[in-house]
C-alpha cells in the first residue's frame, strides 16, 4: 500500500512539473493563434484584444497557468481555439479511432516479435535465423510512409483489394457492415504500422534470449535432460517477461501520438493528425491536453510496470 501511494504522490509531483514546463514552452514560442494576420489581415486590434478577453489570454501568464490548472482539475481541458469546441469533445471524437489502431498493432507487434525473435535464437545462425534477421532489419529501415505508399500502389491501386484512404465508405450503412467496412479501410494502415515496428522488436527479443541461452542456470537445466517446451516454459519465457512489460509501459505514449504520418497518408482523422493540425495552428489548448494525457499515460504505464514486476519479482528493491 505504501509502494503504491509513493507511485501516486510521483506520478502527482510529475504531471505537475510537466505541465509547468509545456505551458511555459508553448507560450514562449512566436507569435500565436490570435497575432495580427493570423486568423484575418482584416481585423482590428480592438477585435484581437476581445478575443484575448474571451480566452482568457490578456491575463498575466501565472494567472492563465492558476486558471488552466483548476480546470483541468474537473476534466475541463478548455476551448479549441479553431473549431470553439471543448478540447475533451474534439479529443474523444478522434481518441477510439487511434486507440484502436494502435492497440491491435502493438499486440500484434509483441506476439509476433516473441515467437520470431525466440525462434531466432534458438535456430542461431541457421537459415531461419538468417531469415527472420534480414525481415527485422528491411522492417527496421523501411520509413513507415514509403511503407505506406507502396502498400497503397500494390494492394489498394494494382490489387484492387483494399480502400486507399478514409475510415468508410460512401454508399456504408449503419450496423454490423458499418463495422466490417471500417475495418476493411484499417486493414492496410494497421498492418503498415505492424511491420514497422517488428524490426527493433524482434532484434530486442532476439538479443535477450540470446543472454538467456548463454547462462549458467540454462546449461544447468539443459544438462538435465528437459525438453525444448519445458526451457521455453519455465527458463526462457519467465525471463523474457520483466523487460518486455517494462517496455510496454513505455509504449503507452505511442497509443495516442504514434501514427501522426499513418493518419496524414491514409486520410484517418484521428489523434496524431488533431495535434499535428493543432500544432500548425497553435492551438494551445488542444496541444496542452494531448500533451497532458500523454504524459499521464506515460506515468501510469510506468506504475504499472513496475507493481507487475514486484509482482513478478517480490524480492526486487520497493
Amino acid at each position: 500500500m505504501q509502494n503504491l501511494l509513493n507511485k501516486l504522490f510521483y506520478i502527482t509531483f510529475m504531471l505537475l512539473l510537466i505541465s509547468i514546463i509545456s505551458f511555459l514552452a508553448i507560450h514562449a514560442a512566436p507569435n500565436s493563434f490570435l497575432s495580427a494576420g493570423e486568423l484575418n489581415p482584416n481585423m482590428t486590434d480592438e477585435a484581437i484584444a476581445a478575443l484575448k478577453a474571451v480566452y482568457g489570454l490578456d491575463k498575466p501568464l501565472f494567472e492563465q497557468y492558476v486558471d488552466w490548472t483548476l480546470n483541468i482539475l474537473t476534466l475541463n481541458f478548455g476551448i479549441s481555439f479553431v473549431t470553439g469546441q471543448e478540447v475533451s469533445v474534439e479529443i474523444l471524437k478522434r481518441l477510439p479511432i487511434t486507440l484502436t489502431m494502435n492497440i491491435i498493432s502493438l499486440v500484434a507487434v509483441f506476439a509476433i516479435s516473441l515467437y520470431l525473435g525466440i525462434k531466432s535464437a534458438l535456430r542461431y545462425e541457421e537459415k531461419s535465423d538468417y531469415i527472420i534477421r534480414q525481415i527485422s532489419l528491411v522492417s527496421f529501415s523501411m520509413p513507415s510512409f514509403y511503407l505506406a505508399l507502396l502498400f497503397i500502389i500494390f494492394f489498394a491501386l494494382n490489387l484492387d483489394l483494399f480502400p486507399i484512404a478514409g475510415l468508410h465508405s460512401i454508399d456504408a450503412k449503419d450496423g454490423f457492415s458499418y463495422y466490417t467496412d471500417m475495418g476493411w479501410h484499417l486493414v492496410l494502415p494497421i498492418s503498415v504500422m505492424i511491420f514497422g515496428g517488428l524490426g527493433s522488436m524482434i532484434i530486442y527479443i532476439r538479443s535477450l534470449t540470446l543472454e538467456i541461452l548463454k547462462s549458467d542456470y540454462y546449461y544447468f537445466a539443459k544438462a538435465r535432460g528437459l525438453s525444448d517446451s519445458v526451457m521455453l516454459r519455465y527458463y526462457i519465457f519467465p525471463n523474457l517477461l520483466p523487460p518486455i512489460i517494462t517496455l510496454l509501459g513505455l509504449s503507452l505514449p505511442g497509443l495516442i501520438g504514434g501514427s501522426v504520418i499513418l493518419e496524414a497518408i491514409f486520410g484517418i482523422d484521428g489523434m496524431g493528425q488533431l495535434f499535428f493540425h493543432s500544432a500548425l495552428s497553435r492551438d494551445y489548448p488542444i496541444i496542452m491536453g494531448t500533451l497532458m494525457i500523454t504524459a499521464f499515460l506515460t506515468l501510469v504505464g510506468n506504475m504499472f510496470a513496475d507493481l507487475i514486476l514486484l509482482k513478478l519479482n517480490p524480492y526486487m528493491k520497493r
